[in-house]
């Protein structure tokens, strides 16, 4: 069985968190994954909050965009966490929605160059090198923290399309994979990030959604209502789009599939009115 985590969704109040995620702990959850998007919540503050209301979760930031982060800024945050929480924080990284970084000015000229030089200068001032980049997009010279982390957390990458895929695996710890894949698209995006380079110990973290449903007419609702928008995003039919939807009793099968093709990491994302008690019925229905 996979590590089993839950997204706490950026449409939940901040003050919201500390509790679910006190609560996911108690449940026997292995992650917690926070978000980063534009106008909502701060992924770095967010993971702060939830790591300090809790004793052994493993908190991701799921993720932070590139062109919002310098990175010496964004290794000093996470060494920080790393100190004082180690072992317990996931820096995940990506493009940002390309809307939102014209929106405030920071779409690069090249976001893979951003991305890649991102990770490459996170992952080195983390591991206590003196990092020195002089790269497309980033620009370093001679920066070194001086309290770096005893226990290196992992710099993963949120990442869709191929050329992103295999980015991930040549210069990142692991790889986020998007809501809604099927596991033969799973499959294959892994494939793609084996073909940069990763090795065995690349964790392919697998986002999905979560909704726990007995009416199959109301699943089917769900789906229709719910799923629509990501069924464009990936340009396939809406009943194509993978997710733990319906009875309980199917979430481990169903978990159990994203594992066979790969997927060391399964991420519930619950959406409806009751984001915990979804979360904590999959979470019973696990084992957990």
């Amino acid at each position: 069985m996979p590590r089993i985590g839950v997204m706490f969704d950026c449409n939940r109040a901040p003050e919201e968190l500390p509790g679910f995620a006190a609560a996911l702990d108690e449940a026997g959850a292995d992650d917690l994954w926070v978000v980063e998007d534009l106008g909502w919540n701060g992924g770095v503050s967010a993971a702060a909050l939830a790591l300090a209301a809790t004793s052994r979760l493993r908190v991701g930031i799921g993720i932070a965009p590139a062109p919002l982060r310098n990175p010496s800024l964004l290794a000093m945050e996470i060494a920080t966490l790393a100190r004082i929480h180690p072992g317990r924080i996931v820096a995940g990284i990506g493009h940002g929605v390309p809307a939102w970084m014209k929106q405030i000015g920071a779409y690069p000229k090249s976001p893979l160059s951003l991305l890649e030089e991102n990770v490459v200068a996170v992952r080195g001032l983390l591991n206590g090198e003196t990092v020195t980049l002089d790269g497309r997009e980033v620009h370093l010279d001679g920066v070194k923290l001086v309290h770096p982390p005893a226990v290196v957390p992992p710099v993963v990458t949120g990442v869709v399309k191929p050329k992103g895929l295999e980015l991930s695996g040549r210069v990142a710890d692991g790889t986020i994979i998007v809501e809604g894949l099927s596991p033969e698209r799973i499959t294959e995006a892994i494939a793609t990030i084996r073909s940069g380079g990763a090795g065995d110990d690349h964790e392919i973290i697998n986002f999905t959604f979560l909704h726990v449903e007995d009416d199959p007419s109301k699943i089917a609702k769900i789906r229709e209502t719910a799923l629509t928008g990501q069924a464009g995003f990936l340009g396939v039919p809406v009943e194509e789009v993978f997710g733990l939807i319906g009875p309980a009793a199917d979430v481990p099968a169903k978990v159990q599939a994203l594992a066979d093709v790969g997927s060391s990491t399964v991420v519930l994302r619950p959406f409806g009115d009751d984001h915990l008690g979804q979360a904590l019925a999959a979470l019973k229905a696990l084992g957990r």
